[in-house]
């Protein structure tokens, strides 16, 4: 067993009383408690999504990379249900998932009650799920990825008791899904919460009078550990930064170089425009051409990689500076930086037309845009400045953004990560998405 790491036999936890409430419904065991009152325990949590914003395709090279929590959520609902049916809605991507916990049974044979997280998805489980799901080898479309990882986060964790709870299971996203920004780790971190809370591996954390609460630490790290094992089944070989931050979101950012993570001091709310190309691009490809540039022109690509690195440091080292004391000046440096790194992505060949028309329309409006995550189309990220940027600007770089067909955000880079909340405290839009759900 990895060294920190827990099983779920040991180590002080225990099945809390959620699951075994609805375990001992389904055994027919009523325990002194209503069929009604226990079906309908309910679960809602949310985590946010992502952007880099310095770092992209560097960090595959063994350069420092910056990430930030973006205040754009996934939001899942979990009513854990005495009946033995698994039912899953995923509105976002137009997917209904549903499921006899009978049927499901027999795959727990994969699934050995002593897994923990700290062993990765195995051929030999995905290939089951696979075969059960009818998804062919290989699939990679989004309806795919995102059953495999659910049947894969949900029989891993409830593979301990041996006996599979019937749940409802809704997720709705403020994220716009393949952009890049994250939504497959906020969609693995909202299951890995839920799934842990549910089937009572780590205690739900809110508590009657509180409108939204967070886990313990130790708890959270074995969320994030979870979700990198969703990541995982989804993504095949991620970094951990998506999960991490949707994790724990931060209030700063999180800096990652070759594979080792760790926190920023607490950092200014940054204001962004996040604006969405609407253009499909495979990461995979897209990384596949950069290292293909580098070995074919190592003495010009190494220089360009390493100056890179230097941005994101230079970054680093502003927005720690900006914790003491936030300037003007600091806005302008951070301006500049986003104008140089987006020359650099361009020159390792990570740029896309419409990424430029972002540059070049939020540059008419004396803004400073750069493409965040894979580039080659996805989304682009605009700086605003917290003290002078006329919303009137802001709406006229919207209202022309949107006129080449793109899609736009306002939004603040930083909020918290992984939180539970009382369904009536969320925002009317998300009661309204849940609403007949």
């Amino acid at each position: 067993e990895t060294p920190g790491l827990r099983r779920w036999g040991g180590g002080g936890h225990t099945r809390t009383g959620i699951l075994q409430h609805v375990l001992d419904l389904q055994a027919g065991n009523q325990k002194g408690k209503s069929r009604g009152q226990m079906r309908n325990k309910t679960l809602v949590v949310s985590a946010p999504g992502k952007v880099i914003l310095h770092g992209e395709h560097a960090v595959v090279h063994n350069k420092v990379a910056l990430a930030v929590a973006l205040n754009l959520r996934t939001f899942l609902r979990m009513t854990l249900r005495s009946e033995g049916k698994v039912f899953v809605q995923l509105p976002n991507i137009e997917t209904t998932l549903c499921w006899e916990t009978s049927e499901l049974q027999p795959l727990l044979s994969a699934f050995p009650a002593d897994l923990t997280e700290s062993q990765p998805p195995s051929p030999e489980q995905l290939e089951k799920l696979r075969e059960f799901a009818g998804i062919a080898s290989g699939a990679a479309s989004t309806h795919s990825l995102a059953t495999l990882a659910f049947l894969y986060l949900y029989l891993s964790i409830a593979s301990k008791s041996r006996v599979l709870p019937g749940m409802d299971v809704v997720v709705w996203s403020e994220l716009p899904t393949g952009a890049g920004l994250g939504s497959s780790a906020a969609y693995s971190v909202c299951l890995a919460g839920a799934l842990l809370s549910g089937c009572g591996v780590i205690r739900y954390p809110l508590e009657e009078g509180q409108s939204v609460a967070r886990w313990t630490e130790e708890e959270l790290d074995m969320i994030n550990k979870w979700a990198f094992r969703g990541e995982q089944v989804i993504h095949g070989n991620p970094s951990g930064v998506d999960n991490a931050v949707g994790t724990w979101g931060l209030c700063g950012a999180l800096r990652y170089q070759s594979g080792k993570i760790s926190s920023l001091k607490k950092v200014p709310t940054l204001r962004i425009l996040l604006t969405n190309t609407k253009v499909p691009r495979s990461t995979k490809v897209l990384v596949a051409g950069v290292k293909s540039r580098l070995l074919k022109f190592p003495a010009i690509m190494e220089p360009v990689l390493s100056s890179m690195d230097a941005i994101s440091r230079e970054c680093e080292r502003v927005l720690e500076a900006m914790a003491e004391c936030p300037s003007q000046e600091q806005y302008l440096v951070l301006e500049e930086l986003f104008d140089m790194n987006q020359h650099h992505l361009n020159a390792i060949g990570v740029g896309h037309a419409s990424l430029d028309r972002v540059c070049q329309v939020s540059a008419a409006h004396r803004l400073h845009s750069k493409l965040t995550g894979a580039g080659g189309g996805g989304c682009a990220i605009t700086l605003l400045r917290p003290a002078d940027t006329d919303p009137t600007v802001v709406a006229a770089a919207t209202r022309d953004l949107n006129g080449c067909g793109f899609e736009c955000w306002e939004t603040d880079i930083s909020g918290p990560g992984i939180c539970a909340h009382l369904p009536a405290s969320l925002k009317a839009e998300v009661q309204e998405a849940f609403k007949g759900l």
